[in-house]
């Protein structure tokens, strides 16, 4: 049967609890979603917090932006793992648990006495899930792994390089965390469907680099695919040096002429309809897609002789595909997310008023909505505590000797009650 939601969720993952042990961006923002589904996700924090708390810019010292983004719908509870009572009130936290997961290397959990085994014997139905840099099994287990450091070893910035033949750079967001993330929801959502059948917890593993690579060699590999090779790695028309926005006469858009359908029609619209057939390298998908840099080209010629908004009109009108290229500014107000009211605003009860994203994915029968507001540091120690049967005086004491920190009176008033 399943269980009554602690945080008035309703949403499909309701009634299942997740002890979020993760800082930084990968880890909070898989647990974000899992949140944003309806899952009552309690983040376990150091005194000091998620480093993310320092984000800037801020309104409130410990409640930076990016914190704020990927922390709502959780309940936060502040423990010095390193004091015997701090790691008491987490195992007591674990018997009520689905899942646990955590971003730091396995063996800094095993110092702490909170390894896949240590966390089994507590409840053995628990999903125990480690989101970190590398796969036990190779050489590189152990190893720290960051965003800039995993797009290096991925060959991002060579691919940069290589396509754009300017210096390298990497991808100006955090790509491995933000990808590493839906990994990792993956990994939770398939562990508990497969205790629904088995009725037994795992251990579960999932490596950034390995996970990201299975991602980039889905194209990439190429000519690798085979044995022996029929050319090298790298999907040519991906590295294709004029595969990117076409500059227009006042600006720049993305179409994308593809099918021969599409390549027909595009012709015909600029007045060279006899191209499709007395030119091979464009009457057939297999040479266009052969000779990228001929088919880049010529499409960055044509385009450069209009506007921006006739090309989007001319475009649109033969049933062609095109987009503009959005600023970042242009994405914040785009109509189609206006429409959708996918970007909001709620009041903080400390931060004033914030925008916010909506969780995109439509559940019909069990629709997910935003029920808390990021939470500071703390903020439900001492209501978690309570709920996993400690008493007031019990949670007084730790707090003042530092094992738990509290912020409120929630838990106080929770104690009293029980």
């Amino acid at each position: 049967m399943k269980k009554t939601p602690s945080n008035g969720s309703h949403g499909p993952l309701a009634g299942v609890r997740v002890l979020d042990m993760t800082t930084v961006q990968m880890g909070p923002l898989s647990t974000a979603i899992l949140a944003d589904m309806g899952a009552d996700v309690v983040k376990v924090e150091s005194p000091e917090g998620d480093i993310s708390r320092n984000s800037v810019p801020f309104q409130s010292p410990g409640m930076g932006h990016s914190f704020l983004g990927i922390n709502r719908n959780k309940r936060s509870v502040s423990l010095d793992l390193k004091q015997p009572e701090g790691k008491r009130a987490l195992l007591a936290l674990i018997p009520k648990a689905d899942v646990l997961v955590y971003n730091v290397r396995p063996k800094a959990m095993a110092r702490l006495g909170l390894s896949y085994e240590d966390v089994s014997a507590v409840n053995e139905r628990i999903v125990y899930v480690g989101a970190f840099g590398f796969s036990e099994r190779g050489r590189y287990a152990g190893r720290p792994a960051y965003d800039t450091m995993l797009q290096g070893m991925l060959g991002i910035p060579w691919m940069w390089q290589r396509a754009s033949g300017e210096m390298p750079r990497y991808a100006p967001f955090s790509y491995c965390d933000q990808s590493s993330a839906l990994h990792v929801v993956i990994a939770i959502v398939t562990a508990l469907f497969s205790r629904s059948v088995t009725g037994r917890g795992q251990r579960v593993d999932v490596p950034m680099f390995e996970n990201l690579t299975h991602v980039l060699f889905g194209e990439h590999l190429a000519g690798e695919v085979f044995v022996p090779p029929k050319g090298p790695v790298g999907y040519y028309r991906q590295m294709s040096r004029d595969r990117r926005p076409y500059q227009t006469k006042d600006g720049y858009i993305c179409p994308f002429v593809y099918n021969d359908k599409q390549w027909r029609s595009f012709l015909t619209m600029i007045g060279q309809p006899e191209k499709f057939e007395k030119d091979e390298r464009f009457s057939s998908h297999r040479n266009r897609v052969a000779g990228p840099d001929v088919v880049n080209g010529f499409l960055a010629e044509v385009i450069q002789t209009r506007t921006s908004a006739e090309w989007m009109r001319l475009f649109s009108e033969h049933d062609l595909p095109i987009a503009p290229m959005n600023s970042l500014e242009d994405l914040l107000h785009d109509p189609h997310l206006a429409d959708i009211g996918y970007f909001q605003t709620a009041e903080h009860p400390t931060e004033g008023t914030l925008r916010r994203t909506c969780y995109p994915t439509e559940f019909f029968e069990t629709p997910s909505a935003n029920v808390r507001p990021a939470p500071r540091l703390g903020e439900h120690t001492g209501e978690l505590l309570a709920e996993a049967g400690f008493t007031q005086a019990e949670i007084d004491s730790m707090s003042a000797t530092g094992a738990a920190k509290c912020v409120g009176g929630a838990g106080r008033k929770r104690a009293a009650a029980d």
